[in-house]
């Protein structure tokens, strides 16, 4: 306090000794007042701006972080959904080579049934062909057989007589007779 007390002492308040008055030129009035403004900003606010400094530098360091965290995470996250792409991939495709092993499968199976199916269709056919032949051949049997017995009756009743039917049961009896003597 002593020296502030001094340095007041020391300037002289007489207007002719050159002490404190009026400066009407502006250019140096201008230039003390903004040298005392700038030096009580940097005596007063040099810790204020060095803390609003080292508050804003955290403060991006902050974001910058958590900036790089967010990118790792990100990373991280799309090498995981390319892996997952890749398995989902590699997981279609033994799905389709599955699919189209089991088409083939299964077109083979169809086809042997309808083989199958068609031999059984055949055989079928052939054993209702065989039938039906057979039916046939056994109604033309009967047929013939019919015919030949109503010709063979036809044939005796226009041939055979009363003379001849006599004749032809005594012949009969006869050789019964003989059998039956033969037996005895």
């Amino acid at each position: 306090m002593n020296n502030a007390i001094d340095l007041l002492a020391s300037f002289d308040f007489s207007p002719l000794g050159g002490g404190f008055g009026f400066n009407t030129n502006l250019l140096d009035t201008n230039l003390i007042n903004l040298a005392v403004v700038i030096a009580v900003l940097v005596y007063f606010g040099k810790g204020i701006l060095s803390n609003l400094l080292n508050n804003r530098r955290e403060t991006i360091l902050s974001t910058i972080r958590d900036a790089e965290d967010r990118y790792k995470e990100a990373t991280e996250k799309l090498n995981q959904a390319k892996a997952r792409l890749q398995q989902a991939k590699t997981k279609a495709e033994e799905i389709r080579v599955n699919g189209l092993a089991q088409m083939q499968r299964e077109k083979q199976q169809l086809i042997q049934a309808a083989d199958e199916d068609s031999k059984r269709l055949e055989d079928s056919k052939n054993a209702t062909i065989r039938f039906e032949e057979q039916k046939a051949i056994e109604q033309v049997r009967e047929q013939v057989s019919r015919l030949a017995l109503q010709r063979a009756l036809e044939t005796l009743n226009t041939r055979l007589s009363v003379d001849l039917h006599a004749r032809m049961i005594d012949y009969h009896i006869g050789l019964l007779k003989s059998i039956e003597s033969v037996t005895d």
